[in-house]
């Protein structure tokens, strides 16, 4: 019997560690949300949030929050005043924010490497780190797939090797027999000539001889 999964009810969590490890569960999804936002639809995205003793954790995917928030500001009033925003953006301006969002992420991806290195995860909980083992576990079981893929191939190569090898050193026999035959052959013509060879021995003189036969 399937088990339905009753809707979460969206209020406070009164517990304070359940409040802290759901707190830590959805803001690193939320991260992760927002940063393939920005990957996938080469979007500018921010993100803050403030953990409830006031931590601070925050995403951009431009060189900085603050970029972003600044043309935010800059939109805003011109839409509250019921004006038409029209964007416009030099050539020079446009490079400068794509050369500061390639900047960004190769940072998460240097990030991303140091986690997969194990270093610098003393900040990181539980949970977290339990993630991060089993996305390393995913990707060691594609790297040992792949590898035995490799090795399969390889000792499929070698078969056919042999094989070849095989076929050729028979071929190389019978051409060798092929060879040897017509020399067998002339053995045993003179062996036979010698056979036919009178070599009976007559004594006296010839006449005799010639009598006699």
């Amino acid at each position: 019997m399937r088990m339905v999964r009753g809707k979460t009810q969206v209020k406070k969590i009164e517990n304070t560690t359940s409040r802290q490890v759901t707190f830590s569960k959805r803001r690193s999804g939320l991260l992760k949300k927002a940063y393939e936002l920005s990957v996938l639809c080469d979007a500018q995205v921010a993100l803050i949030v403030f953990s409830s003793t006031g931590k601070l954790y925050e995403f951009s995917s431009s060189s900085s929050t603050n970029t972003i928030i600044e043309r935010y500001l800059k939109i805003g009033k011109n839409l509250e005043s019921g004006k038409t925003v029209a964007v416009e953006e030099n050539t020079e301006h446009v490079l400068e924010e794509r050369v500061a969002t390639m900047t960004e992420k190769i940072k998460q991806l240097e990030e991303c490497k140091e986690k997969l290195l194990g270093v610098g995860l003393e900040s990181y909980t539980v949970d977290e780190l339990q993630k991060l083992e089993n996305d390393i576990d995913r990707s060691l079981k594609h790297v040992r797939a792949r590898k035995y893929e490799l090795f399969k191939q390889q000792i499929e190569q070698l078969r056919n090797e042999e094989r070849r090898l095989a076929k050729q050193n028979e071929e190389l026999k019978k051409s060798e027999l092929q060879e040897l035959q017509p020399e067998n052959k002339s053995e045993k013509d003179s062996r036979r000539e010698m056979e036919d060879v009178d070599t009976d021995l007559f004594l006296g003189p010839p006449e005799f001889r010639r009598t006699t036969a």
